[in-house]
């Protein structure tokens, strides 16, 4: 009987740690290492990469997603989090609702890209703010098709910001 036990504890075990939600990623890393933003303080754009190597990657939003999984594309995600908007708390992006578009500003891109847990979560932002609801695999695409626009705009505001603190 105990020689039964020990495979399903394991197999109990093994799954509750792939599947459970990860903590203390803010503090393991606190801003994004491609634009250098307070992953605390965008919370509900917040994205965690955890490879299959063990190796993890903090960012700010889906579009600096997007720039790490181009530069690692020999390394395989695990799982991808993402923020969600309302409680900020991290849910695995491909089951989450995605949002693209509407009138709130998004992070880092001109066409808003918002995670949440509950549908009924993303058709209350709809109703308010406008957009569609899409799967992770339509906004992470998005946010590819969007990545030269975007890094323009980053660019130019960025250059804005120099020329003014020069003043």
């Amino acid at each position: 009987m105990k020689k039964m036990l020990l495979p399903v504890f394991v197999i109990t075990l093994s799954w509750g740690m792939v599947y459970s939600q990860p903590s203390g990623d803010v503090g393991k890393h606190p801003s994004c290492p491609y634009c250098g933003m307070d992953r605390e303080r965008f919370g509900y754009s917040r994205m965690l990469i955890e490879y299959d190597d063990g190796a993890t990657a903090g960012l700010c939003s889906l579009h600096c997603a997007c720039i790490e999984l181009a530069l690692h594309i020999d390394k395989t995600p695990k799982v991808i989090w993402v923020g969600d908007y309302n409680t900020k708390r991290l849910v695995d992006a491909e089951k989450a609702f995605w949002v693209i578009g509407g009138s709130k500003s998004g992070v880092m891109t001109r066409r808003a890209k918002w995670a949440f847990e509950k549908k009924e979560d993303a058709e209350a932002f709809i109703k308010e703010n406008g957009g569609e609801i899409t799967s992770f695999e339509i906004a992470i695409k998005a946010a590819y098709e969007d990545m030269y626009a975007d890094t323009k705009m980053i660019r130019e505001r960025r250059k804005m910001r120099r020329m003014q603190h020069k003043k």
